[in-house]
């Protein structure tokens, strides 16, 4: 060892300042050294000693200590070397450093007594001593120290050698500070340069990575001698792909975005300019012409016939042209349709006629036998409600949210079944109540608030549970036994949990004190307590130093053990529950009594408030299903009853008129009123509509269906095993409500025009007045629509055969059994395609790994699938004992009151088209408008531009899921989880397990170690290290735990205190009590020798001897690193005791702030495990308590595009199939995925994270927009002439088909989805409920009017430019002719004469 040699120029060179002990300053105190002026001796010197303390370099010449203060000087270095004898360098820096102090011959030279005392003995002993050392030397010292990890503690040898020292000043400082576990006087190290009689200690220090191993130390401990590590991107790092603020992405899209919009305005606005250019050309020659060319006609002339000859005259030649034209004058518009008859003949689907001749064998039955129908259906839904006998709720969040087979699941069980559950941690914040955001909030540390503080925390040590009375001693985890002390993580551990010894003025500078130097304030638990562990939001002042004392909150930890055994974890949850209560009450009166908040969890907290039941959104979500079924069932059939009759205010009002002639004589006129409401009566006649017509019991059944088929798929799954959870009983309703009610709606509306054409009104033709079709027989393309019905039988007389036609044609008197099976014909196969698409969309959602969705996704396809089985049996019966009720005038509600009828008058014509209110809107206005080819562009342009909103929009969505939106909003874990965020400055723990791996073998134990030089490069501790040094990109902040390297340096026998055995018996191992005259060392004799290679090392059974027993050798001063209470629990031995099969590395994430973060933490720890195995070739997986609810983010993203993609396909396969055409089956799929990728857009900009609940909206988008799709692209296709596609024609024939599909669905889609939804959501906007508000109403509402905007909006438009060639609904062409005749009774093509919407 080299020792300093003065130079002789200093005055006291050769002279000591102190030699020998005069006593210690207080009983059992360490020995003070004494004064002495004199020159160095070689008496009462244990040379021996001092060169094993010292080197070789003290093996001769005179010294100023004796052999008392090597034998102190012996024990000193024994503790520190606990800590630092892994790293050579610092190890004999430290010798070298405190030899010189007390043994170097030329001591007086750096040395300056300042003051003395008097000990216990009465002598004379040194007070306090100036000691000077070089900046040199103290820099170099310090640094081969400071990256020394304390395993066992996470930590640094620094934090408990230097008291956490940033620099050599602080390291010395905190070294010559007076204490018990320290220096027995003061000693200060005056800054250089020294005092020009004295000189500065500047020995030759040893550096970490020094070649030579008396100085090199290992990766571990010292990082010039690491390797680099390959470069790695953080996780989740965006692409670095830009063009200025735009990502490249985006920046494409908008480019081409921007390109097409300009395409659109200058490609428009030349079409126009020929245009007019062609139109006044035409001018010039039609003034040119002689009389003979009145025949043309303007290329603007367009035929105006609804589909057939007539719309295609323009395109026929010659003779043919005009005969056509003649025709069709004279037969009229239902004619017209079939000539010539070779162009216009109907193609026919064989599929589409074998799904209309079931669904109408099947509405015949079902509404010839009604009664036996409800019987045979509403046995089967009992049956299968049998199965609620098994129903039970899935509450465990693990087996909630995490896949049976997922890793991190299957991870989290072995790490529970070889090491023990995670801790239950309880956890309290403690902040002032003055302010409600943290960062108004006053400093928490005050004398008054602490005193309060140790009373509750007395309180909590003594609390009982009922009925047991377990106390927290019961509970609590005890690292050194069952006889050690509680681990509580508190700021009154610094005061030994008792105010005492301590007042108002002292108070302070122990908390500095102890937050700065934390081993000077061991715990009774005996494990330092860092600041970040029980202070919160510590501020800093200008310099980066802790203000301490203006700390926002104090955190309380009581860390209880949880056991995979029922009785323990049974036992520590009753004694939760105990606590729960008092720190529930605590919460109430402590803002009262102390000026304080609390912000708290318990170990039961988090699984008990997730379950709650009890919300206080509970009347929102409730009012919001009763305005959706109080809606339904009023609007349904509204405008459908009796179309004739004067409404309630009219009847009321005309009463009124003529109640005073009730009491007049009446004149002989007026006894013979035409009119029987001009006649006065007693009581006002009220209409029959609000009575008769109302359809609200109807509506009431339909939604009964509703709640019947979820009560039936709940049975049937819960037959299956298949358990239920809060989310299916919050969404399904809804999402059944949304996608069935519109089923109802579009029976309701076909039957309604099934009764105006073939109810008892319309009569047989033979029957039918004249009159009865004068405003809406069928008529020629150029026929006015203002003929009068005496004009028409004139006509008729002249064109006898023609006449005879249409009235042949003219609808006919059927049944309400008849008309009910053709309102199921015409509707079934819409029905069926929406809810095989659903059904199969939804039932997709089950190949979702996580359980709540899969179950999710096969509750809500049972569901749907029920609704629509009941809808085409039981409400289609219930349609025609209702329409039987409406025909034998008995009121609604009350069947038994019969009204009576109304007497019709020949004479008088009907009123009205038939439409309702939304049909007359949409084809007047809508239709019309939108099939321009003006607004087809900006309709298209407008969603294009949507779309690349949308992406641009999706590349900002975060995942994650913020688990405070999981608690009821009034839920203590709320404030919890914010104080989380706010004040903790620490990680979660994180353990890297590794198996499989022989570690009794030197390979295995290479690849685990990291403290001797033979270790691999990147071992698993070495690799851990290198990790912590880029914390960016790995989230680790702290020093592992290797209990590899901590067991072999309890080995050495250095550590004369560690691992002992008898001397008499070298097989039994000796106590920590027991005398050193009876043991000693274990390896003090073992050949060959312990040394840093490993070469020696145990290896085998000797491995296996020695593990076993460092694993129950107690931790304390005397043996730092012993294994019970710090690796007690890092090891799984085999049954027999004779391998080791797993152990884990403990480390600590950095803070993690937010869902980013947990997410990104998770994913690096997977990549360095990753990395770990393939290092090292055994198995290594992190473990942390988040990781398992954490996992899905790792899959989410392609989970998403997986089941979204099969859905699409499955969407794609459907329609193309029972539509018959792939072409509108790829448009139906295109408009379905535009809308999902709509609402995934809105995500983006409206703050909503992709987690599993967003993935379950997300699949019922695609549902709903294949709900919102279906029906008008069956309409579309079922309005079809025949015509192919690339006819020349095909643009007007396309165009007429969409506008007759909009007004025959449409209002059927816009009241079954869209309004029932908005009403729903409307209502729910009133939530306090964060969770409701992100994930159902925000979800829900752009999800609706993106479905409806995307299927009412863009799909017609693209089908009327791209959709495929239609087929006719009827078997035969006589069928299909009757069709032709209706649609044009029943609706005016929007392309006929502006006059003939006067009929509306």
């Amino acid at each position: 060892m080299e020792v300093l040699r003065p130079d002789t120029s200093i005055r006291n060179e050769g002279r000591c300042a102190m030699r020998g002990s005069c006593g210690p300053k207080v009983v059992f105190g360490k020995p003070l050294p004494c004064p002495y002026d004199g020159p160095p001796t070689e008496d009462d010197v244990d040379r021996d000693l001092l060169v094993n303390l010292c080197g070789a370099d003290f093996a001769q010449g005179p010294t100023c200590c004796t052999t008392d203060q090597l034998e102190t000087l012996r024990d000193n270095l024994g503790l520190a070397e606990n800590l630092i004898s892994s790293c050579p360098a610092c190890r004999n820096n430290f010798r070298k450093f405190w030899c010189s102090f007390t043994c170097s011959p030329d001591q007086a030279s750096f040395i300056n007594i300042t003051s003395t005392q008097i000990s216990q003995t009465g002598k004379t002993a040194v007070q306090t001593a100036d000691f000077f050392v070089s900046e040199e030397f103290g820099n170099g010292f310090y640094d081969s120290c400071k990256e020394i990890k304390m395993g066992a503690t996470n930590g640094y040898a620094m934090d408990l050698l230097g008291g956490g020292a940033k620099d050599y000043h602080e390291f010395f400082k905190f070294m010559g500070e007076e204490k018990d576990m320290g220096s027995p006087f003061t000693i200060n190290f005056p800054p250089s340069p020294p005092p020009p009689e004295f000189s500065s200690l500047n020995a030759t220090v040893r550096n970490c990575h020094d070649g030579d191993l008396g100085s090199r130390c290992t990766c571990i401990d010292c990082e010039q001698v690491c390797q680099a590590l390959p470069p790695v991107s953080p996780p989740g790092a965006e692409s670095t792909c830009h063009v200025g603020p735009f990502s490249c992405l985006s920046f494409v899209l908008l480019l081409a975005y921007a390109v097409a919009v300009v395409s659109f305005i200058l490609g428009y606005g030349l079409e126009v300019t020929l245009r007019r250019r062609r139109e006044k050309s035409y001018e010039r020659v039609a003034l040119s012409t002689d009389a003979d060319s009145q025949h043309l006609v303007s290329p603007r002339t367009h035929a105006r016939g609804l589909v057939g000859a007539s719309s295609l005259a323009q395109y026929l030649d010659g003779e043919d042209s005009t005969g056509t034209q003649s025709e069709s004058r004279r037969l009229g518009r239902g004619a017209s349709l079939l000539d010539p008859i070779e162009t216009v003949q109907p193609r026919h689907y064989r599929l589409n006629n074998i799904l209309r001749r079931f669904f109408y064998k099947l509405g015949l039955f079902t509404s010839t036998y009604p009664w036996l129908n409800f019987a045979l259906v509403f046995t089967f839904i009992a049956l299968l409600n049998l199965g609620w006998k098994r129903f039970d709720v899935e509450t465990d969040p693990v087996r909630l949210w995490v896949a049976p087979d997922s890793e991190s699941k299957l991870q989290k069980e072995y790490f529970d079944e070889h090491f023990g559950p995670f801790y239950r941690v309880e956890q309290v914040f403690v902040t002032s109540a003055n302010a409600p955001s943290p960062e108004d909030k006053d400093p928490v540390l005050s004398w008054d608030h602490l005193q309060y503080w140790a009373d509750v925390e007395e309180d909590i040590r003594s609390l009982r549970s009922t009925p047991n009375g377990y106390t927290l001693d019961d509970v609590c985890l005890k690292p050194a036994g069952p006889d050690g002390f509680c681990v509580v993580q508190s700021v009154m551990a610094w005061f030994g949990n008792d105010l005492y010894s301590y007042d108002p003025d002292t108070w302070a500078d122990r908390l500095v004190s102890c937050a700065q130097q934390p081993v000077n304030c061991l715990p009774d638990f005996q494990q330092p307590l860092a600041p970040q562990m029980v202070l919160g939001a510590v501020p800093e002042d200008d310099k980066g130093k802790k203000q301490y004392l203006d700390a926002k909150a104090l955190v309380v930890t009581y860390v209880v053990p949880d056991s995979l055994n029922k009785t323990e974890q049974a036992k520590a949850m009753e004694w939760e529950y105990a606590l729960r209560g008092y720190l529930e009450d605590l919460g109430n009166k402590v803002p009262g009594e102390a000026g304080l908040e609390i912000a708290w969890s318990t170990g039961i907290s988090l699984e008990e408030e997730i379950n709650k039941s009890t919300n206080t959104d509970i009347k929102i979500v409730v009012l919001s299903y009763l305005a959706m079924f109080f809606y339904v069932a009023l609007t349904l059939g509204n405008g459908s009853g009796f179309r004739d009759e004067e409404g309630l205010w009219t009847s009321l009002r005309q009463w009124a008129t003529n109640f005073p002639k009730f009491f007049s004589q009446p004149s002989a006129s007026s006894a013979v009123s035409l009119d029987s409401r001009l006649a006065p009566t007693l009581f006002p006649r009220l209409p029959r509509s609000p009575f008769v017509g109302s359809k609200f019991t109807l509506g009431l059944f339909g939604i009964a269906l509703v709640v019947l088929s979820v009560s039936s798929s709940v049975g049937l799954f819960s037959i299956l095993g298949v358990k239920c959870t809060l989310i299916i009983a919050e969404v399904i309703p809804f999402l059944v409500l949304a996608v069935g009610v519109d089923n109802v709606f579009i029976l309701v509306h076909e039957l309604d025009r099934q009764n105006l054409l073939h109810g008892p009104n319309a009569g047989p033709a033979s029957l039918t007045p004249v009159w009865a079709y004068s405003d809406h027989t069928p008529m020629s393309p150029t026929q006015s629509r203002t003929r009068s019905g005496l004009e028409f039988e004139q006509d008729g007389a002249e064109h006898g055969r023609d006449t005879s036609l249409d009235v042949g044609s003219a609808p006919q008197y059927l049944g309400p059994e008849e008309r009910v099976a053709r309102t199921l014909a015409k509707m079934g196969p819409s029905i069926l395609l929406s809810t095989v698409t659903e059904t199969t969309a939804f039932a997709l959602g089950a190949l979702v790994p996580m359980p709540a969705v899969r179950n999710f996704a096969l509750y809500a396809a049972g569901s749907v699938f029920l609704n629509a089985l009941l809808q085409v049996t039981v409400f289609v019966s219930a349609l025609v004992v209702d329409l039987k009720r409406v025909e034998a005038s008995r009121v609604d509600c009350f069947p038994c009151v019969r009204l009576p009828p109304r007497i019709a008058l020949l004479e008088a014509p009907p009123s009205g088209s038939g439409l309702g209110f939304l049909a007359r809107v949409i084809r007047k206005y809508y239709a019309p408008l939108l099939l321009k080819p003006l607004a087809k562009g900006v309709v298209l342009l407008t969603f294009g531009g949507m779309l690349v909103a949308s992406v641009i929009s999706i590349q900002h969505i975060k995942l994650g899921f913020d688990q405070r939106l999981a608690f009821p909003s009034e839920s203590y874990l709320i404030p919890y989880f914010d104080s989380v965020d706010a004040y903790l400055d620490i990680g979660p723990p994180v353990y890297f397990v590794v198996h499989d791996v022989d570690v009794t073998q030197r390979p295995g134990q290479q690849q685990l170690c990291g403290r001797f030089t033979t270790c691999a490069p990147f071992s698993v501790a070495s690799t851990l290290e290198l990790e912590r040094n880029r914390t960016e990109v790995s989230y680790i902040s702290q020093p592992a735990a290797s209990w590899i390297d901590d067991f072999f340096n309890w080995l050495d026998p250095n550590k004369d205190k560690c691992c002992r055995v008898r001397k008499n018996d070298p097989s039994t191992f000796c106590d920590s009590g027991e005398s050193p005259r009876r043991c000693h060392v274990c390896y003090e004799d073992h050949e060959p020798a312990w040394n840093i290679t490993m070469n020696g090392l145990p290896e085998g059974d000797e491995f296996m001897l020695y593990l076993r027993q460092w694993l129950v050798s107690p931790t304390n001063e005397d043996c730092s690193v012993a294994g019970k209470a710090s690796f007690g629990d890092a090891l799984a031995l085999s049954e027999d005791g004779s391998a080791v099969v797993a152990s884990h590395f403990r480390t600590f994430h950095s803070p993690l702030k937010s869902q980013a973060d947990l997410i990104n933490s998770f994913a690096a720890a997977q990549r360095v495990a990753d990395d770990l195995s393939a290092a090292t070739g055994a198995t290594v997986f992190p473990y942390s308590l988040h990781y398992v609810f954490f996992d899905q983010f790792a899959h989410i993203i392609p989970i998403t595009e997986q089941i979204l993609g099969l859905g699409l396909a499955a969407v794609l396969l459907v329609t193309a199939l029972l539509l018959g055409s792939w072409r509108t089956g790829t448009i139906v799929t295109s408009v379905v995925a535009l809308t999902v990728v709509n609402v995934v857009g809105v995500m983006g900009i409206w703050g909503i994270d992709l987690n599993a609940i967003s993935l379950v909206n997300l699949v019922i988008s695609l549902g709903i927009a294949v709900e919102f799709c279906a029906h008008v692209a069956r309409a579309f296709m079922s309005a079809g002439s025949g015509l192919p596609v690339d006819h020349p024609a095909g643009q007007k024939e396309r165009d007429e088909r969409m506008w007759l599909a909009l007004v025959d669905v449409g209002p059927s889609v816009l009241s079954g989805i869209t309004f029932t939804k908005l009403i729903g959501m409307c209502v729910l906007a009133l939530t306090r409920s964060k969770f409701l508000e992100i994930y159902y109403f925000r979800m829900w509402l752009s999800l609706i009017i993106s479905g409806a905007l995307h299927g009412l909006v863009l799909l017609p438009v693209v089908l009327s430019l791209a959709g495929g060639s239609g087929f006719p609904q009827q078997e035969a062409d006589e069928e299909w002719m009757s069709h032709a005749i209706r649609n044009d009774y029943e609706y005016t093509p929007f392309l006929a004469d502006d006059d003939s919407n006067m009929s509306d």
